[in-house]
């Protein structure tokens, strides 16, 4: 077989060799050891928080080694794209501040030496390196169809072998160049197969930057490169992209583990080096008590948008990421509380092999921690924010009086220990409610343990001498005064030495005047409350009876 002759048969408008295309995509200028990552998703659908995560990856690889994070799409399955997912994705990045340096910016635009960025657009190139293959001996045309691709594997199944296209399944593997042009003077679509040389009794070996040592049977299947539309799939476009862009890391999913074989025979006979792989787990759920994988179909907060729309602070979900991200991350934190993230020290080795477990209840408890760190002004910005898009009346209140709604959010919050009530933007309304009487409950329900007769005489007793020009100290002696005269003590230790003798302490009677005005026994500091709310409408809300 002349391979040259072949190659042109195939590809006779092809020019250019992958020489020229090196020349036009040198080596990249980088300190040594900078890592050049890519974010690769395709445009199918959601971001989900895997993806989310291992964009978070890629920037924390290239940022802590002063290296380059790129944005590349993958839009070669033209059936399942979807029309505005390059935007949800470059909107969904850019909103937890991962922005890549170097790529695709929007629909239309990119930035960067190593374009185009969308695989749509690279088919040349694509083709420059399979004519190359075809030259070389180690790719060719085959004409099956799907019925004989289908028949193959029927046979196979009956005969309890391996199913693919391999040896002597590999129906086209050994045409020759008169057959071959026939069918292709007769215009039959053809794709373009890698004619393995694996034996599948030998190893290969791959060191990968998260699960260590890999060793895998070679590849034997003859792999497509090229589709019958003359577009790649991604064993072969990531291999052409990722030598040309300069890639030193790939940062994937471990579903690609048993793609390893065919990927680095590809870069073997293209006579390129492979990037390293680091290979990450996917995140795990505890369901019933057993884990299993984070399911787009089952679980709401396996799409991006869904902490969105709950409110939740980019900040925290990022803090959480890096917690799941590197084991040490949160003795780093500890260490450095208010540290930017950008000076942690990632690094691919304090990876979990085995699937990091996404736990709710932790993410509201580091998102919480983040919130109470927020300056009131930017609580309040960023709950108008959310409440614009999310919340119409909420957003309405709040930007009625926006002073007021500040000073609310100031409340307890500039403590040593400030209040963590709040770990998404949704919990806002909830957490003003008292605070604006469009929304608050005025349906007051009390504690059970205390008598009605004792709720009426506390709030009138309260009513007779609330002061809104006292200060805090004298705030409290005024409640401490109304104690005795009701039966109540206003030495907490008092009560607790003798509990008999009262019916409780001034902690019990500011219960009682704390749930009047707010509907609930636990508030942030009653006092700043009061001020807050104004005498008229204290007064209003001390006037409730049982």
């Amino acid at each position: 077989m002349d391979y040259n002759k072949l190659a042109d048969l195939l590809y006779p408008n092809i020019t250019k060799t992958p020489a020229d295309y090196d020349e036009i995509y040198p080596p990249r200028e980088l300190p040594q050891g900078a890592k050049v990552v890519r974010f690769a998703p395709s445009p199918t659908g959601y971001m989900h928080i895997g993806n989310l995560f291992s964009a978070l990856i890629d920037k924390l690889a290239a940022d802590s080694s002063n290296g380059i994070f790129y944005l590349r799409i993958e839009d070669t399955d033209k059936k399942r794209e979807v029309d505005d997912a390059i935007d949800h994705i470059i909107s969904g990045l850019s909103s937890y501040g991962i922005i890549p340096q170097e790529g695709i910016m929007s629909q239309i635009d990119e930035i960067g030496n190593y374009g185009p960025y969308k695989q749509s657009l690279r088919c040349e190139i694509y083709h420059t390196f399979a004519k190359e293959l075809i030259q070389k001996g180690y790719a060719y045309p085959c004409f099956c169809s799907e019925d004989d691709l289908a028949a193959n594997v029927e046979q196979q199944e009956k005969e309890g072998v391996q199913t693919g296209y391999y040896g002597k399944w590999a129906k086209c593997r050994d045409l020759t160049f008169e057959e071959i042009e026939e069918h292709i003077n007769n215009g039959d679509s053809f794709v373009i197969r890698l004619k393995s040389q694996g034996d599948e009794n030998k190893k290969i070996i791959v060191n990968d930057e998260i699960k260590g040592k890999l060793e895998m049977p070679e590849n034997t299947q003859d792999a497509v490169l090229i589709k019958s539309d003359g577009i790649p799939p991604y064993a072969f476009a990531h291999a052409v992209d990722d030598h040309l862009m300069r890639t030193t890391h790939v940062v994937r999913g471990d579903e690609w583990v048993s793609s390893l074989p065919t990927h680095i025979q590809i870069h073997q006979y293209l006579g390129l080096k492979a990037p390293k792989y680091a290979h990450i787990s996917p995140i795990m759920k505890l369901d019933d008590g057993n884990k299993r994988k984070l399911s787009k179909r089952k679980d709401p907060e396996a799409a991006v948008a869904y902490y969105e729309e709950v409110g939740y602070p980019e900040g925290g979900v990022l803090e959480y990421l890096m917690g799941i991200a590197n084991s040490n991350f949160e003795d780093w934190r500890r260490a450095n509380p208010d540290a930017d993230l950008r000076s942690f020290p990632f690094s691919f080795k304090k990876m979990s092999a085995s699937g990091a477990l996404f736990d709710l209840l932790k993410l509201n408890d580091v998102c919480k921690n983040v919130i109470s760190k927020m300056s009131a002004e930017e609580v309040y910005d960023y709950a108008i924010g959310w409440a614009e898009k999310y919340d119409k009346e909420l957003y309405t209140l709040l930007g009625s009086d926006s002073d007021f709604a500040v000073e609310i959010f100031k409340i307890d919050r500039y403590n040593k220990k400030p209040r963590k009530d709040i770990y998404a933007w949704s919990q806002v309304k909830d957490y003003v409610s008292y605070f604006y009487n469009e929304i608050f409950d005025k349906n007051i329900t009390f504690p059970e343990d205390f008598a009605k007769e004792d709720i009426n005489a506390i709030l009138e007793a309260y009513a007779k001498v609330y002061d809104e020009n006292h200060d805090k100290d004298q705030w409290f002696e005024t409640m401490k005064s109304i104690c005795e005269p009701l039966g109540y003590t206003p030495n907490v230790k008092e009560y607790k030495a003798d509990p008999d003798k009262f019916k409780g302490h001034v902690g019990d009677v500011s219960t009682v005047i704390r749930v009047a005005v707010t509907n609930r026994t636990n508030t942030p500091d009653l006092y700043s409350i009061l001020k807050l709310l104004g005498k008229d409408e204290v007064l209003a809300r001390l006037s409730v009876r049982v």
